[in-house]
């Protein structure tokens, strides 16, 4: 899923595991979950030690902090410069950094400013994970799907059967109309195990608002809760268990798996078409 994700993006396929756009991405992207455990660092609950001189015991992690920020420099810096040098000599494939660079509404993509371009790093950076590590999750939630309820696996196994044939192909996007079961199950798979909890970034409210008793300002933060949503009794019958035949009825809407609003995931349709694949 990496490496489908990384090209769609940089327009760079993986040679393979030890490719060092791949290692550093995915380590960078290990660093980052790791220190955004409260846990982990002391320094995360008590900030000011962040002041204590590098030579004083136990500030080991200042120089972990170092060698991250290195890593994931490397990570966010290599694959986009790759990418810019092949973009400027015409050698390139289509890609989303492509399209970005091309469209720059400020001329070519030598023309744009030192901050425009770090934002841009971030940007397709934090595209590659966002995309890399929501689809392997979702792909785990499948599996963990499948071997609790083996009865959907079979009824599945047998649509794609009597649709492509046993052992004849792969399934292509445009078989999707013809694999309603499977649509249904992937459905149902997001529903049951979201693959985030929360429901995407935390949202902002606009105004200020009444919910429930509870006043809520301008202003404040707001972080769904997609959990919640996928056990309500008044909208899924019997939400523990795993019914992919729940979404034959029209009335029944899909989870909002993908958020909601103007920070709704913008790989959607990608990852959509990822998971039936």
């Amino acid at each position: 899923m990496g490496s489908a994700t990384f090209k769609s993006i940089y327009g760079y396929d993986f040679k393979n595991e030890q490719d060092p756009f791949f290692v550093n991405g995915i380590q960078a992207s290990l660093n980052l979950l790791d220190a955004s455990i409260m846990s982990n660092f002391l320094v995360n609950l008590f900030p000011t030690l962040s002041k204590v001189p590098d030579w004083f015991p136990g500030t080991a992690w200042k120089r972990t902090a170092r060698k991250w920020r290195e890593q994931k420099n490397c990570a966010v810096n290599a694959p986009y410069e790759w990418a810019k040098q092949r973009i400027a000599t015409g050698d390139f494939e289509p890609s989303i950094l492509s399209a970005l660079l091309n469209d720059n509404e400020s001329g070519p993509a030598s023309s744009i400013s030192e901050d425009q371009e770090n934002e841009l790093k971030q940007l397709v950076y934090g595209l590659f994970i966002a995309g890399t590590d929501t689809t392997a999750a979702g792909l785990m939630n499948f599996i963990a799907a499948m071997v609790c309820n083996p009865e959907a696996q079979v009824k599945a196994q047998a649509e794609i059967d009597s649709v492509i044939g046993y052992a004849t192909r792969l399934p292509t996007i445009s078989d999707e109309a013809h694999l309603p079961y499977v649509r249904n199950l992937i459905l149902e798979v997001s529903r049951w195990l979201p693959i985030g909890p929360t429901g995407g970034p935390p949202h902002v409210c606009s105004e200020d608002n009444v919910y429930q008793g509870y006043d809520i300002e301008k202003g404040t933060m707001i972080i769904g809760n997609l959990w919640a949503m996928s056990r309500d009794e008044t909208v899924y019958e019997n939400p523990e268990s795993f019914e992919p035949e729940r979404f034959t009825d029209p009335k029944t809407p899909p989870l909002p798996r993908f958020g909601w609003g103007r920070r709704k995931c913008p790989g959607m349709h990608f990852a959509e078409a990822s998971l039936f694949l």
